[in-house]
């Protein structure tokens, strides 16, 4: 068992990083933004000026905002300036209504939003917000997570200024993390200390049952529940597996105004982190403890691998995710840390450079490609049978392999992001 001061650290780390959003996590930052700068101004902004980076546009772009019925950025601008309220952090917009709404649709038609691509800036999640009112303004930054404000300021008083730091991860203490690690607190700390992440399970559970509900998205999960669905993929624990994690990511990215437990910074994520697993353990009775454990390690392998991608990339998320709930799945088959470690390696030669084009209703595709992935690359593991050291990018060392794919997905794959962004901007 880890020492007691290493095992806070993780603990703690985990209650920052595995948190419920309400709605796509880009979005809702910048309501989140906006929503402090409002309540640093005292008042309805007349006017709300923003600054985005490139990958928070392109992430919020094609999304629904959760009770709106509406997509994109404006409508969350306008909410974030009418009634969100900053103390909700990701659930910032929780307490949006019908005449909210409406309120929100008119704030947009009086042209009081404008939007621009901040370039100076070279962080990937980045967002600044001005607000004007009755002569006076405020400011708000967010940099480097979703939640990290670096700035505050109303008029000449400047409350915050962390603008020099590089960025919020290293700001902190942050604890250092190899895959050994993770799994050996996932497995031997006291399940006392680790049960919290039963909460991912209920929550994420039930924007599952919500999307097979109703009617989101391009309803792939329903579709895979369809007669249609049941026909050519079964009733098995594999086609189980898919059709509840995309029924969850469905109703998320529709904006159904349910909250999911996120994980570094994206609900997507977590559902991806979370769902899998709990399906698998279900069907294969697998004890509660040791669900909670193969959670754990999930989450945790997700929150490791996104400390060296970062906040936002030009990699999907669902690659780190996926590779999270094939840790998990492959521990609950009765997989120890060396078939773990080959599961790690199945996922990353299979899945590097899936391409992030924004959040929109088709990542219930993607998400279901990285779950699929998972579940093949553990039972491969089980019978261990893995991808080696002369394929690829795949290394011995499991955590050498893991910054292969992250170095990819941070560095090597900017050119690609930059592409993405001018094709989903330059549509006709």
């Amino acid at each position: 068992m880890l020492p007691k001061k290493e095992r806070q650290a993780i603990i703690e780390l985990m209650h920052e990083q595995v948190v419920p959003a309400v709605g796509c996590t880009e979005p809702i930052a910048v309501a989140l933004c906006v929503a402090k700068a409002k309540e640093l101004l005292g008042t309805t902004p007349e006017k709300v000026e923003l600054r985005l980076s490139a990958n928070i546009v392109k992430n919020a772009m094609g999304v629904g905002i959760p009770g709106t019925g509406m997509i994109g950025l404006p409508i969350a601008v306008a909410l974030g300036a009418l009634i969100g309220k900053s103390e909700y952090q990701l659930e910032v917009l929780k307490d949006c209504d019908k005449a909210a709404v409406a309120r929100g649709r008119q704030f947009i038609d009086e042209g009081r939003i404008s939007v621009a691509l901040e370039e100076e800036d070279p962080d990937k999640l980045y967002i600044r917000v001005v607000c004007r009112a009755n002569g006076h303004e405020s400011e708000s930054i967010i940099k480097g997570h979703h939640t990290h404000f670096v700035f505050l300021r109303h008029d000449s008083d400047v409350s915050l200024d962390r603008r020099d730091s590089v960025n919020a991860e290293e700001e902190k203490d942050t604890t250092p993390l190899t895959l050994h690690k993770v799994y050996e607190f996932a497995t031997t700390t006291e399940i006392e200390e680790i049960d919290f992440i039963l909460e991912a399970k209920h929550l994420n559970e039930a924007a599952s049952e919500d999307g097979l509900r109703e009617n989101y998205g391009h309803q792939l999960g329903k579709t895979l529940c369809s007669p249609l669905g049941k026909g050519i993929m079964g009733e098995t624990i594999f086609s189980k597996i898919l059709s509840k994690t995309s029924c969850a990511c469905d109703a998320r990215m529709a904006g159904a105004m349910i909250p999911v437990m996120s994980n570094s910074g994206s609900g997507n994520q977590g559902i991806c982190a979370t769902m899998p697993v709990v399906v698998f353990a279900e069907e294969n009775h697998n004890t509660e403890e040791e669900l909670v454990r193969a959670l754990t390690l999930s989450n945790l392998a997700a929150i490791y691998m996104k400390q060296n991608l970062g906040s936002l990339s030009a990699l999907c998320g669902c690659v780190v995710a996926s590779t999270g709930s094939s840790c998990g799945i492959t521990y609950l088959m009765g997989g120890g840390f060396d078939e773990v470690c080959w599961a790690v390696k199945n996922m990353i030669a299979n899945l590097t450079g899936m391409i992030c084009d924004g959040a929109k209703p088709s990542c219930a595709l993607k998400l279901t490609t990285g779950v699929g992935t998972a579940v093949m690359s553990a039972m491969l593991a089980i019978q261990h049978k893995h991808v080696t050291s002369v394929e690829g990018i795949i290394d011995d060392d499991v955590d050498q392999s893991i910054r292969n794919l992250t170095a990819i997905g941070s560095r090597g794959m900017d050119l690609t992001d930059r592409y993405v962004l001018d094709i989903m901007t330059n549509k006709k």
